[in-house]
C-alpha cells in the first residue's frame, strides 16, 4: 500500500509541473469525472478550457487553480 501511494503521488507531482492539462489530467487532480468536465463543457460552465483541433481540450493549470480558489468559502 505504501507503494501504491508514492507511486501516486509522483504521479501527482510530474502533473503538477506541466502547465497544461488533458481532461484525464484535470479530472485525477480536481477529484471529478471527466463525464463531470465533458458534461460541465457543454453547459458552459466548469473551468475554463482551450480547444486543439476538432477534439482536443487543454486546461491551463493556473486556470484551473485560478477557478478552484475563486470558490474558496472561508468562515471568519
Amino acid at each position: 500500500m505504501l507503494r501504491e501511494k508514492r507511486s501516486e503521488k509522483m504521479i501527482i507531482d510530474e502533473v503538477l509541473k506541466k502547465p497544461y492539462w488533458h481532461e484525464m489530467e484535470t479530472a485525477f487532480v480536481t477529484g471529478r469525472s471527466v463525464f463531470t468536465l465533458r458534461n460541465d463543457r457543454s453547459q458552459r460552465r466548469g473551468f475554463p478550457y482551450h480547444r486543439i483541433g476538432r477534439r482536443g481540450i487543454l486546461y491551463k493549470r493556473d486556470e484551473v487553480i485560478a477557478e478552484i480558489e475563486s470558490r474558496k468559502i472561508s468562515f471568519g
